[in-house]
């Protein structure tokens, strides 16, 4: 189903409206499954994407938008939460709290609410982009807009900035949007 018509979006655009955001669903020639791929489209920083991760507390989901060039200190966000560790979630388990996919994971229109928190590292661009329910959709923000969309917890969620361009030193791949 194209982009354009998928029903994520277009719950994603609605919900945009409802809000009175004043940013725009832009359609990319290119799926965006990471944020440097996102970037590279829209010729803007790897910083300026705001990657929707999904993480598993114990079995319910938390959502943490991260800056494109900054990664999720696993251990840092569990000790912020008072938890004893989080955990990356399984696409499964991604979709079923989300209604999405990894890939185009939105930072809102979800069947439920999800408690968000969201990297401060994001407040440094004067304009955000957060996928929009599909891989080959995103919009523009700001962080404090992304802060009301998603009644979300400001949060320093990592240490250092990064640019993830390609597997890291450990080999793990580069963040990606859809399961930010």
């Amino acid at each position: 189903m194209p982009s354009q018509e998928h029903p994520r979006v277009l719950e994603v655009e609605r919900l945009l409206r409802a809000a009175g955001a004043t940013g725009e669903v832009r359609h990319l020639p290119d799926s965006a499954p990471t944020a440097a791929a996102a970037a590279a489209q829209l010729g803007v920083e790897v910083g300026a994407i705001a990657n929707s991760l999904v993480f598993d507390v114990d079995g319910a989901p938390l959502l943490v938008l991260t800056s494109g060039a900054h990664r999720v200190d696993e251990a840092l966000v569990a000790e912020l939460l008072g938890v004893p560790r989080i955990a990356r979630a399984a696409p499964a388990f991604v979709r079923e709290h989300t209604g999405q996919v990894i890939g185009g994971v939105a930072p809102i229109g979800h069947p439920a609410p999800i408690g968000t928190l969201v990297d401060i590292e994001l407040a440094r661009y004067d304009q955000v982009w957060a996928a929009a329910g599909h891989s080959h959709t995103v919009f523009p923000t700001t962080y404090d807009e992304l802060l009301t969309l998603t009644g979300g917890t400001p949060a320093e969620v990592g240490r250092g900035a990064e640019t993830p361009s390609g597997p890291t030193a450990a080999g793990e791949q580069p963040e990606e949007m859809s399961a930010r």
